[in-house]
Parts: C-alpha cells; sequence; structure tokens
C-alpha cells in the first residue's frame, strides 16, 4: 500500500486547487502544473499520484532542467550497447520504470525541440524506440509536467512546439505563490519544524509572536523551498533555541547576502559584479557624507549614538574614473567576496554540498562547479 501525499494548506487558493487535483487524480488526462521556482509542483504531482489509480505503482520524477540536452533522450527513453560512446550495456529509460505509474516531468520547458517530438508521440500512442534502436516500445505511462516558465511565450518564439502545448495543457493547475497564501506559512513551518526536529534529535522552542508575525509579512521569492530551508537552518544553527525577529532577520539577511554574491552562470557575472560594486561605492560615499555631516554639527546629535547598520561592508578606497583595467580589479575583488561566501557556507554546513547547496540557493551542479572554479575541493 503505498502512503498517500498531502499538499499542506488551508488558504482559500490552496483548498480549491487540492479540490480540482483530486478531481484530476480520479482520470488519466495529461496534467501541466505551472507556478513560481519552490512553489511545491513535485509536491502536487505526488498528490496526484497517491490518489490516483495507479498508486501502487511508480512515480519517477525527471528534471528536464538537470539533465544535459545530449543524454535526455537516452535518459527518458533507453538505449541499446553501442548506441552511443560509452553506451557499454542496454538500459531502460524513464518511461519504461513508470510503465502502469506516473512520470514528472518537471522543467519541461528546458527540453530540447528533437525530444519534444518524441514525447508528443508517446502522449499520443505511448510508444517509442530505444536510442540505437529501431524496435517499438509501449509503455502506459500517466503524464504530469510543471514548468515556471510562461510556454505560450515559449511558442510564440518558436522553443516550445506548439502541438506539444496543447496536449500537455490538456488540465493546468497552478500553484500560487506562498506571499498569497496567508497563514499556510505558519501551517507549513509547523510540519517542517516536526520533520526536523525528528531528523537532527534537537528540540524546537518555537517562534515569539513578533517573529510568526514576521514570518507572514515576509515576501518569501524562493516560495515554499525557501522556507523549508530557512527552518532547518534556524534549527540547526540556533540549537532549538526560541527564535526572535532579530534572530529571523540575522538568517534572512545573512542568506540573502549569499544570494547577491552568487550568481547564475546563464547571466551577464561581470555586469552584474559591476552593478553590485557601484553600489557598495555609493552606499560608503553616502555613509562617509553623513558622517561628516554629524562631526560638523555635533549640537544637532542626540546623546544616543546612531546605531550601526546590520551588514556595513569594509570600507572601500575612493574610486578615480573607472578604466578598463581597474573594471576587471572590481570584477576579481567581488569574485573574492564569491569564494568567501561558498567557503563560510561550507564550513558552516561541515562541508555538506548539498545543505551549502540550498542555503546558498544553488542547483548542486553549480555549486560543484564553483567550488572547482575556486579551488575550494582541498579545503573541505
Amino acid at each position: 500500500m503505498s502512503k498517500t501525499i498531502d499538499f499542506l494548506g488551508e488558504s482559500a487558493a490552496v483548498l480549491q486547487l487540492k479540490n480540482l487535483a483530486l478531481k484530476v487524480s480520479q482520470t488519466e488526462v495529461t496534467v501541466l502544473i505551472t507556478g513560481e521556482t519552490g512553489s511545491g509542483k513535485e509536491v502536487l504531482a505526488r498528490f496526484i499520484h497517491s490518489n490516483s489509480r495507479r498508486s501502487h505503482n511508480n512515480f519517477v520524477p525527471v528534471n528536464c532542467g538537470a539533465i544535459p540536452a545530449g543524454i535526455l533522450e537516452s535518459e527518458l527513453f533507453g538505449h541499446e550497447k553501442g548506441a552511443f560512446t560509452g553506451a557499454l550495456q542496454s538500459r531502460k529509460g524513464y518511461f519504461e520504470s513508470a510503465d502502469k505509474g506516473t512520470i514528472f516531468l518537471d522543467e519541461i520547458g528546458e527540453m530540447p525541440l528533437e525530444t519534444q517530438v518524441k514525447l508528443l508521440r508517446v502522449i499520443e500512442t505511448g510508444e517509442f524506440q530505444r536510442v540505437g534502436s529501431s524496435e517499438t516500445v509501449y509503455s502506459d505511462t500517466r503524464i504530469i509536467a510543471a514548468t515556471n516558465k510562461k510556454l505560450p511565450q515559449a511558442v510564440a518564439e518558436k522553443n516550445f512546439r506548439e502541438d506539444l502545448y496543447y496536449r500537455l495543457h490538456s488540465v493546468e493547475l497552478h500553484i500560487p505563490p506562498l506571499r498569497e497564501r496567508g497563514r499556510d506559512v505558519l501551517l507549513l513551518s509547523e510540519y517542517f519544524i516536526r520533520q526536523f526536529e525528528q531528523k537532527h534529535g534537537i528540540s524546537f522552542e518555537g517562534f515569539t509572536n513578533d517573529a510568526a508575525e514576521a514570518l507572514l509579512r515576509y515576501n518569501w521569492p524562493g516560495n515554499v523551498r525557501e522556507l523549508k530551508n530557512l527552518l532547518e537552518s534556524l534549527l540547526i544553527l540556533e540549537k532549538g533555541r526560541q527564535i526572535s525577529p532579530e534572530i529571523l532577520d540575522r538568517h534572512l539577511v545573512q542568506r540573502n547576502r549569499y544570494k547577491s554574491l552568487v550568481h547564475d552562470p546563464d547571466k551577464s557575472e561581470k555586469h552584474e559584479l559591476s552593478l553590485i560594486y557601484s553600489s557598495l561605492i555609493k552606499l560608503h560615499q553616502e555613509i562617509s557624507d553623513i558622517k561628516q555631516l554629524l562631526r560638523q554639527q555635533p549640537e544637532n546629535l542626540h546623546e544616543a549614538p546612531p546605531k550601526k547598520p546590520l551588514l556595513l561592508p569594509p570600507p572601500l578606497p575612493e574610486q578615480p574614473p573607472q578604466k578598463e583595467s581597474q573594471q576587471e580589479t572590481e570584477v576579481q575583488t567581488l569574485e573574492s567576496l564569491e569564494k568567501k561566501a561558498i567557503a563560510d557556507a561550507l564550513e558552516t554546513f561541515g562541508g555538506n554540498k548539498r545543505q551549502t547547496a540550498k542555503a546558498l540557493g544553488l542547483n548542486e551542479r553549480t555549486l560543484y562547479r564553483k567550488i572547482r572554479r575556486y579551488d575550494l575541493g582541498n579545503e573541505h
């Protein structure tokens, strides 16, 4: 008997979503789940599977964006021995493993066009061929796909097949972002904390009322995934003590600081580094101006000294008009900050790269690449 998965939430939007998902689970219709990154798309897919007639068979999750395009077809449909370099034996793909069950295709918008053609045929007929084989294989598999992209826009830009989009779009379930789910934040927090208490053997003293209100006010750009990772960090690093607004703010600021220093490799790193560096210079100049003004007008000061900013970066030297060589120096300076952020996170989590990647808001492949880039492997 398979375990029933729940999609936690009591907000009106989530209750309506669960009601529709339960209706869909009793059918064989293809489902497209949309929502922001970290909103719980795989959890909803497992909820549908666990309430379906296929629940006693496999649920096979596949992250299409995490598998290199060159091997995605082989991973999905399998391959024969000798089909390509390194194919030392025949291998079943995910669709064969999911026969009589459910396959969950996450980040479907990242799937290459040539693979989309084969997927379309599987949806229509259930048939496909392993790489390197002419033999037709049949798989009775329920397909649930998910994306955080706007697929109609991808279709218009010729990056996603229109016919595949309409086949996937039989039923669309949209997960609202956590910031729109009200007190679901506290319900999810309690659920995750109970899990982490058992996992780490730490008893949690809870949040103060003000800290709980702060959880409700926070915007949660990383959605449920961000909440879950934050709660685990709070429990471990604060050793289970009660969380006040000050402690919560410190952890949120630290996590956002890491995210601002670690960049998506697909973006222009030099441009982003330059923007951050310019912002730091501007900030320090403003602080210097304020300090100078206060020194000149002591009679306007209150008796209590001004509070020190929470995260005041180290002073930077005044910069003359930038030349090309100086821009290169700026990039190197902030790259060293990025290296330090990664090294600090690795140390915090005892070298555990999975927890480090979660804390930094990275996928593990990106973290491993940056560890190699900064030669941090020998240190942890």
